[in-house]
């Protein structure tokens, strides 16, 4: 029975995501693009990324998880953030150039990942069912949750 309930509010989510949109690239974030295309010196170094994946079409929860993480990023790293050592992108998996990042972190809606490149090595947190599960009810807990595990990674 749990099963079942979960797999339809997982269902309920991802339909609700597809039923308002919002593209919108606030200034300070990068997008997968931009990042492909010319910071070569972030590909190379120690460092964490913030990957925020989502549709051309949001809910407000997918909303929430964007600003109250970009919040969070630039309240806490912005120091780390203008030298390359923490990144946070949203990328937008509707675009073809995301293709291959997507499939990379197996994206197919709204999720939210934290990757850490330490000596050439990646490893990463998914984030996703803890961001739709506090980012818009509990956004405190959830930015702090966010700064933590980050703060972790760059240990």
């Amino acid at each position: 029975m749990k099963r079942i309930l979960f797999l339809m509010s997982v269902c309920l989510m991802a339909a609700s995501c597809s039923l308002n949109s919002n593209s919108k690239n606030e200034t300070g974030i990068q997008s997968q693009q931009e990042a492909s295309s010319g910071n070569q010196h972030a590909t190379t170094q120690d460092r964490v990324e913030v990957l925020y994946f989502h549709g051309k079409q949001r809910c407000a929860t997918c909303m929430a998880i964007e600003s109250n993480t970009r919040e969070a990023m630039e309240a806490n790293f912005s120091e780390q953030m203008k030298k390359g050592n923490v990144i946070f992108k949203s990328i937008d998996i509707s675009k073809k150039e995301n293709e291959k990042i997507a499939e990379k972190y197996q994206v197919t809606w709204s999720s939210l990942f934290i990757v850490k490149y330490k000596d050439g090595q990646e490893s990463y947190e998914n984030m996703t069912k803890f961001a739709f599960g506090n980012a818009r009810k509990s956004p405190d807990t959830f930015k702090s949750e966010i700064v933590k595990t980050v703060q972790n990674m760059l240990k």
